[in-house]
């Protein structure tokens, strides 16, 4: 995804008061969800139950609430009549995101179902490279430095980080910004991060290769600023809903209201335009398991806020 950049939100007063609540609505969400993922449950009914949530505490979903389950890495989000549940050995992440104002804040736990110590160890792993990086961030600091000690800590779990996963910049109506945030060191990564910025720091362990593909059917959409040209494909009520999102990512359980025929003709008119770019599910080898940590962070004259704690 390209990455444009923004102006530092985190030096604007309202910016920072509304990112606040964007982190206070999403980590009341995330505790409810993360309570919910047990064997058997639906993963629709967790992340349409989180969704309900940040609505209930004054703020929309940033991005449709996505839950991926071992070597799925994320972007793994229901349909509207998916019934697929969790089971027993199962590594979940759940990855949720709330905009109060448009101000976005971006988190992610992940939970192991099972009882042997290779889900716990990716979780650990996962959890303490988001520490180490959150230890490390902080004014003046480059992202390659961060990289560096989330890929060195998940490395002595006996593990390997996602090497094509990073962390991000948010902003008002934006999910990804720049900075981009390496979850290994790499070479040319040499932004460094200023007071304001706001970002979101992602760690992948996995104990596969480090690396993930696009696997399966789409479920995740966003507008991009290209003008739609309306045809007889595109109609003119769900372009309309989509809209409505500002550009924030979207999902086609969103549009249970319309006609599912017109709701896939709408989406694939927008993708063959080039006004929607879809997202499928991101992917390990199969048989691999990922786990996965994420917060929000504001860049202080005195070191890091986390948003959403």
């Amino acid at each position: 995804m390209f990455l444009k950049p923004v102006p530092t939100p985190g030096r604007d007063p309202h910016a920072v008061a509304c990112f606040r609540e964007a982190g206070r609505i999403i980590a009341k969400a995330r505790a409810i969800g993360a309570a919910m993922v047990k064997p058997g449950a639906t993963i629709r009914e967790v992340t349409e139950t989180v969704e309900a949530e940040i609505y209930k505490l004054g703020g929309i979903p940033a991005f449709p609430a996505q839950s991926s389950r071992n070597a799925v890495a994320a972007h793994y989000c229901s349909h509207p009549t998916d019934e697929q549940k969790y089971e027993a050995g199962d590594v979940v992440k759940l990855d949720i995101g709330a905009a109060f104002d448009g101000y976005v804040c971006d988190t992610a736990i992940s939970i192991d179902l099972g009882d042997g110590t290779r889900g716990k160890t990716l979780v650990a792993a996962a959890k303490a490279g988001l520490d180490a990086a959150i230890a490390t961030a902080g004014p003046g600091v480059s992202v390659n430095r961060i990289g560096e000690a989330i890929g060195r800590t998940i490395k002595s779990f006996g593990v390997n980080p996602v090497a094509n996963l990073t962390g991000h910049g948010v902003g008002r109506w934006k999910v990804h910004t720049a900075p981009q945030i390496p979850n290994v060191a790499e070479r040319g990564a040499n932004s460094t991060l200023e007071i304001g910025t706001v970002c979101a720091i992602e760690p992948f362990a996995t104990d596969g290769i480090g690396y993930v593909e696009e696997r399966g059917r789409a479920e995740v959409f966003m507008a991009t600023s290209k003008k739609v040209k309306i045809t007889k494909e595109i109609d003119a009520e769900v372009l309309e809903a989509v809209e409505k999102w500002n550009g924030l990512p979207i999902a086609r359980r969103y549009f249970r209201n319309f006609e599912n025929q017109k709701v896939e003709n709408t989406l694939q008119g927008m993708i063959k335009q080039g006004c929607l770019v879809k997202y499928p599910p991101l992917c390990e080898e199969p048989g691999t398991m990922v786990a996965q940590f994420e917060h929000t962070l504001l860049i202080t004259k005195d070191g890091v806020e986390i948003l959403t704690l």
